[in-house]
């Protein structure tokens, strides 16, 4: 579409269970996309394309469309993400909100603000994305939509504002009052949510429509001066559209969240959903230029969403295709990519030629001819683009800033059941790495065992399967072990003279390094050269600090990475003839050993926020088990009914425990888990940990 202010890219996001997937197939029911309603529960949601996601009932990847829909008789194209809500799959949100212009966060009626709802809702902040809430599942028992918008704003900080107020909820829900127009949408049951009537208030809820009108009007009179004034001296004045542009003025500076409701299963508040998308969410043109580097002098670029401009473009996602190959989603920030032509990879340097281009309706391709700047597409064709990469025009360079991903937190050992699946093993976890940055392979040294990271027991099941089915790789697994970490926790002055004759030459290098922990919130090594005059050549320095930064990934204690650590270069000596840079990088690494040794080094563990939500008489039992598990209950508070515990808990102590749990709580608890941070385990602890699992991995 040439005017971009038409154009949304949007995605569908939430804690697992609140109805993304629904919302989203019902949107492209009703946009005309697709002439069948698919269903979650049903396994033939269109949107849930992988045979893993559809028996499961469960969104594991991302998957993007686009769909078209008229608002005051213009027509708006609209991309649509719909992401994960396991936290085992977050790396599929962080991805999307990166290059996403707007996001609807769907909550559900009944559990309100979940822990993936606050992990989603960082998400968006981080990379400053603007958003509306939906609050689904109005037709459930226990729903309260006034519930969840306070829950918005007392734990999520938002300035929720509701925009409707629903007509009855749980089996009475029949539709909302628009208190913009000041008006009731009665959707019609003999028309599944196709159809609707726009009716006068009903006189028994007149009173609190008045009541949440003023409300609205309170809460956006102060971003615009004309509405202000007219508020004060004449509210009958006030226009539908003058409230809409202030909303949406107010949404895209992040100063409110407007809220609506619905319950997509029963097809109803999608049209009005659109609306919103439509109406509040920004444009491109509204989100202006995207901010990179110069890949050589570092100097800030922007480029402008403008197709006249120089292609900037950002590879956030990598996926395998049984039919076309390497699919690599971009998202075009300016200009625009022709089938058939070649684009300048950023990181490698090299032109990437662009086969094909497909706009994507989950797991189907439409060819098209050209894509244009703020849109969103699939190519095929490029062999060495990897997810956030940037891809831009050679004669004008940009380095668009990269994505960020968690570190893996649990590890399996696996291996092929015969030796001819040994190299299609290699390859398959070579592709799998590529689709998913959060997914991790090493060769483990002292056993030779392959070992895989993930972010979850389920990451790591969902990926086993995936080999199997898609792969025909069948796999012995070991045990789930923990990604420990290692850390030092005193400072340390060190000396290191490496001297030996080796590949017929003699070699030597001498440094004193102060090692001590890294300064709060640095991450990596944080290198200070503090060296005399002359002491070292300079040309000696990136050696030295290449080689404690590779010593990093294997800790003095079990071979575990050590995530921060400071490193001060004092001194040292040098021979004209015998030093060189492979001496300096050697005599770095022995001495990070050395030093980390003398250290106090610890073991780190990744501890999880859980909840669990349990009828009050199994209270006492939850937390007696958190007890046993290490855990610290940090909070306690009724939700519909129920007692939420939220509690921190070492992971390695939280193996089978939905089992366990459902023992405890005769099939009624439920909960929720997602990494807090990396913590020293006690010394106890520790010493059986080291052990039993130092460079040891079981298969079973």
């Amino acid at each position: 579409m040439s005017n971009l202010q038409h154009t949304r890219n949007i995605g569908i996001m939430a804690h697992i269970d609140a109805g993304k997937t629904t919302t989203t197939e019902r949107v492209l029911f009703y946009t005309g996309i697709t002439h069948r309603m698919g269903e979650v529960d049903d396994g033939n949601a269109i949107m849930d394309w992988m045979v893993q996601e559809q028996e499961r009932g469960i969104t594991i990847t991302s998957a993007a469309t686009t769909t078209y829909w008229k608002y005051k008789d213009q027509e708006y194209k609209i991309n649509i993400i719909d992401t994960p809500g396991h936290v085992d799959f977050t790396v599929e949100v962080e991805r999307s909100l990166r290059v996403l212009d707007g996001g609807v966060l769907v909550f559900c009626a009944v559990g309100g603000v979940e822990p993936q709802s606050e992990t989603v809702w960082k998400q968006a902040n981080k990379y400053h994305v603007p958003r509306i809430a939906f609050v689904n599942k109005m037709d459930r028992a226990g729903a309260d939509f006034f519930n969840v918008v306070s829950q918005i704003k007392t734990k999520l900080g938002a300035v929720a504002v509701p925009i409707q107020i629903p007509v009855g909820s749980e089996d009475s829900f029949t539709g909302v009052i628009d208190l913009i127009a000041n008006k009731a949408i009665i959707w019609d049951d003999e028309t599944p949510g196709a159809g609707f009537n726009t009716e006068e208030i009903p006189a028994e809820l007149a009173a609190e429509a008045n009541e949440w009108r003023q409300k609205l009007l309170e809460s956006v009179v102060e971003y615009d001066d004309v509405l202000l004034e007219k508020y004060l001296t004449d509210q009958a004045a006030i226009t539908s559209d003058e409230i809409i542009n202030v909303i949406r003025k107010a949404t895209l500076a992040f100063e409110i969240v407007p809220v609506i409701c619905g319950a997509s299963f029963k097809n109803k508040g999608i049209q009005p959903l659109l609306d919103a998308i439509t109406a509040y969410l920004p444009s491109p043109d509204d989100v202006g230029a995207v901010k990179g580097s110069d890949p050589v002098s570092h100097s800030d670029v922007f480029r402008n969403p403008d197709v006249n401009e120089p292609l900037a473009a950002l590879a956030f996602k990598v996926a395998t295709d049984s039919y076309v190959g390497k699919l690599v989603f971009l998202r075009v920030y300016s200009g625009y990519i022709d089938s058939g032509t070649s684009v300048y990879n950023v990181r490698t340097k090299r032109h990437e030629r662009v086969t094909r281009i497909y706009r994507m309706h989950s797991n189907k391709q439409n060819p098209v001819q050209r894509v244009e700047a703020g849109d969103i597409c699939a190519v095929v064709g490029c062999k060495d683009l990897r997810t956030g990469d940037t891809v831009c025009d050679e004669n004008n360079p940009v380095l668009l800033e990269n994505i960020t991903f968690p570190a893996p937190v649990l590890n399996i050992a696996i291996e092929p059941r015969t030796q001819a699946d040994m190299d299609k093993l290699s390859n398959a976890l070579n592709k799998l790495m590529e689709e998913d940055p959060t997914f991790k392979v090493k060769i483990d040294n002292e056993s030779g065992q392959t070992i895989i990271s993930g972010m979850g027991e389920l990451h790591l099941e969902i990926l086993i399967d995936r080999l199997k089915r898609e792969f025909s790789v069948e796999c012995n697994q070991g045990l789930p072990q923990v990604a420990y970490k290692e850390a030092i926790t005193e400072t340390v002055v060190h000396r290191e003279i490496f001297k030996k004759h080796w590949a017929g030459k003699s070699r030597f290098a001498e440094i004193i390094v102060k090692i001590s922990p890294a300064d709060k919130g640095i991450k990596g090594l944080q290198f200070v050269n503090e060296l005399k005059p002359d002491s070292i050549p300079a040309q000696f320095i990136p050696s030295i600090e290449n080689g404690f930064r590779n010593a990093m990934s294997n800790g003095p204690l079990a071979g575990y990475p050590m995530d921060n650590l400071r490193v001060e270069l004092l001194d040292g000596s040098y021979h004209e003839v015998e030093s060189d840079d492979i001496s300096f990088e050697i005599a770095a690494s022995q001495a990070f050993f050395s030093a980390c040794s003398k250290a106090s080094p610890v073991l780190l563990e990744p501890v999880m926020n859980a909840e669990v939500v349990t009828p009050e008489e199994y209270m006492g039992d939850v937390i007696a088990d958190f007890n046993k598990r290490r855990g610290q209950v940090y909070g306690m508070e009724e939700k519909a009914g129920s007692r939420v515990i939220k509690a921190r808990v070492p992971l390695a102590e939280q193996f089978g425990y939905v089992t366990v749990l459902r023992t405890l709580t005769s099939g009624r608890g439920t909960s929720s888990m997602e990494f807090y941070s990396y913590e020293e385990v006690p010394q106890t602890i520790s010493e059986k940990v080291l052990n039993k699992l130092k460079g040891t991995f079981v298969l079973v």
